[in-house]
């Protein structure tokens, strides 16, 4: 039996912040199942986060927004570059996805870097030794892998049937189980445990 998870999501997305704790909780606990990151390029230049909502994510969850984030997150909000970093970052290092998300994240939720220029990420690709290409670092427009990682989204949203983000997935085999983030983003551990069951273990 193999077993994969696929995690779509958006760097800017809070509550995709609030699902990622789940991510290191499986990492930890299970090295059998292969993590996919699929960044869905959500946020585009033209829409913003409801402030409103961090307070019901905190609530929930066990993420924090800083002041810094709070203070610019109504405005306009663009993951174009961190979409083509993250596909590249799948395809070609893998084994750094997880790590390399963690990073950016902590980048602007916790520090308020808003991650939309190449100055903006250099500093965390380059502690982590990446070597991405000059297209990774593009904001202008999406790289060819991300949109290969947007087609393959399309396609898992159909079979799921919905279009919400963050979605977390249990591919066994042939089967593709979609797990309620929401029930665990409060007690990231539990979410090992309700993978366990759904292996029959």
């Amino acid at each position: 039996m193999s077993a994969e998870i696929f995690f779509i999501y958006d760097s800017h997305c809070p509550w995709s912040y609030a699902a990622s704790p789940l991510l290191a909780e499986i990492a930890k606990a299970r090295n059998d199942i292969t993590i996919h990151t699929l960044h869905c390029a959500y946020y585009h230049g033209d829409n913003a986060v409801d402030a409103a909502k961090l307070k019901d994510i905190e609530s929930l969850s066990t993420v924090t927004f800083s002041d810094a984030y709070k203070q610019q997150c109504e405005q306009r909000q663009d993951s174009t570059l961190i979409a083509n970093l993250m596909s590249w970052v799948e395809q070609k290092a893998q084994g750094k996805a997880l790590n390399l998300l963690a990073n950016l994240q902590e980048q602007h939720f916790k520090h308020g870097n808003a991650l939309s220029s190449e100055q903006d990420v250099k500093p965390t690709i380059d502690t982590l030794k990446l070597s991405p290409p000059a297209k990774s670092l593009r904001a202008s427009k999406l790289c060819k892998e991300a949109e290969y990682a947007i087609g393959d989204i399309d396609e898992i949203q159909q079979i799921i049937g919905t279009q919400a983000i963050p979605a977390l997935l249990l591919a066994v085999d042939d089967e593709l189980i979609l797990l309620n983030h929401n029930l665990y983003i409060g007690q990231p551990k539990k979410i090992v445990d309700a993978i366990a069951i759904e292996l029959g273990e």
